[in-house]
């Protein structure tokens, strides 16, 4: 199968989390080596503990991390994580949105975990409204654990939302262990602004606890498991980026993690590479 790639030219992305324990400027050095030509970074914790990264606005750090990307000629693609639930309010995180769009990332990821639809939608609504400020836009994942646990969940938050920069990032191990199929995918695949390749194999987890071991721990690079990881990308608009998420576990070098799971997101993209 030939799968459309997210341009003219292929620019595949990473996601911090494939190595988190890399501090950004390290870690823009190190996706360039292994090829990719953007990355994410997580300036945000994605749970209570979880490491991120900080880049305040004009900060030395902020600074020498642009210098660094740019010599590298790596873009950055997009911010993570806030998660959307009762506690949520749209305007504390502007300092980080700001910082965002200051080191040039055009996207934020975040995750709804709020059981009052409305006020989810509307919270979700804010935050577009606050990134949009900044010429930035807002996809929401789906992930088992969460209130958004769905693919179709994440749709129906955004129908509810109505904002012109919420999009949908449809991560492969979230979307297929969660129940959506690729029709339904192709459906709605205006609203998938980026894929997230990731494999799994054997049965999906049930309980909440296993589904968080999977995600943070028990993931393949693309073409290891048993997902259809081309059909996914080939069903999404034209125009929607590709990264890879696979966070590295044990003792593996960085820079070898990186480079395999370049290799093996190409081997989905371009079959015949």
């Amino acid at each position: 199968m030939t799968v459309a790639t997210p341009g003219p030219r292929l620019e595949l992305g990473v996601a911090h989390f494939s190595s988190i324990g890399l501090p950004p400027k390290e870690f823009a050095v190190i996706a360039a080596r292994a090829g990719f030509a953007s990355i994410g970074i997580r300036l945000h914790p994605a749970f209570p503990g979880a490491p991120f990264y900080e880049l305040p606005v004009s900060s030395h750090s902020a600074q020498e991390f642009k210098a660094i990307a740019d010599g590298e000629g790596i873009k950055i693609f997009d911010i993570e994580f806030f998660v959307i639930d009762e506690t949520f309010v749209a305007a504390s995180h502007e300092a980080t949105v700001a910082a965002a769009a200051n080191i040039g990332a055009r996207r934020l990821s975040v995750c709804g975990d709020d059981r009052d639809g409305g006020r989810l939608a509307t919270n979700l609504a804010e935050f577009c409204g606050v990134a949009a400020r900044y010429g930035m836009s807002v996809d929401i994942e789906n992930m088992g654990w969460r209130t958004v646990r769905t693919f179709r969940d994440s749709v129906k938050v955004l129908n509810a939302c109505g904002a012109e920069n919420a999009g949908a990032l449809v991560d492969g191990v979230h979307f297929f262990r969660n129940g959506a199929s690729i029709d339904e995918l192709r459906a709605n695949a205006g609203k998938v602004k980026h894929i997230q390749l990731c494999d799994a194999r054997g049965p999906a987890p049930k309980t909440s606890d296993a589904m968080i071991a999977e995600a943070r721990s028990g993931r393949f690079a693309p073409g290891e498991g048993e997902l259809p990881l081309e059909e996914l990308c080939a069903a999404t608009e034209y125009g929607a980026a590709i990264s890879v998420e696979v966070p590295l576990v044990g003792s593996v070098d960085p820079e070898a993690h990186l480079k395999h799971l370049h290799a093996s997101a190409l081997g989905i993209l371009k079959p015949d590479h």
